[in-house]
């Protein structure tokens, strides 16, 4: 089973500036700072623009839920990508897909960002699967309730980030 999700954020940036932002390392660094458990493995910008990040985020299993915990025989890993590119119009759209070890799970998205009259809308649709016996259905729920704030507050983080770096 999984669980889909629609998630619609708007910022005050433009597209371009979110862009050019997810195009550099530093933001990524910086977004990540803080955080010990998450480290940026990878990122690259190829020729034609197409921004590519890996992240992988280790969760030691005493910051599972006990639920969890009985099925993970180890600590947790989640492998992060996310990929951005121009398609036209003044938008850019976006895939992000997060694995867990084990294949416990996983997650998919795809993300546009569009022009809404100075400023930008994100639009993030996609689904959670977990593969543990009777806890995934409501993990599922869960994640997708912690998406729901999680994707706002990182367009929040980013729009923050450009007026800082401007």
């Amino acid at each position: 089973m999984s669980r889909s999700f629609e998630i619609v954020s708007e910022s005050a940036a433009s597209v371009d500036a979110i862009h050019a932002a997810f195009g550099r390392e530093d933001y990524w660094l910086d977004r990540l700072a803080g955080d010990a458990a998450s480290t940026l493995d990878s990122f690259t910008v190829d020729a034609a623009g197409v921004i590519e990040v890996h992240i992988t985020q280790h969760l030691g299993r005493q910051v599972l839920p006990s639920l969890v915990a009985n099925f993970v025989p180890r600590d947790l890993k989640l492998l992060y990508r996310e990929t951005w590119r121009l398609a036209g119009d003044g938008r850019v759209r976006g895939e992000s897909n997060v694995t867990a070890s084990g294949g416990l799970g996983a997650s998919r998205a795809d993300n546009t960002l569009s022009p809404s009259g100075t400023a930008s809308q994100l639009r993030a649709t996609g689904n959670v699967v977990v593969k543990i016996p009777l806890v995934g259905g409501k993990l599922e729920k869960s994640i997708g309730e912690s998406l729901a704030k999680s994707i706002p507050a990182t367009l929040r983080y980013t729009t923050t980030w450009i007026a800082e770096h401007s």
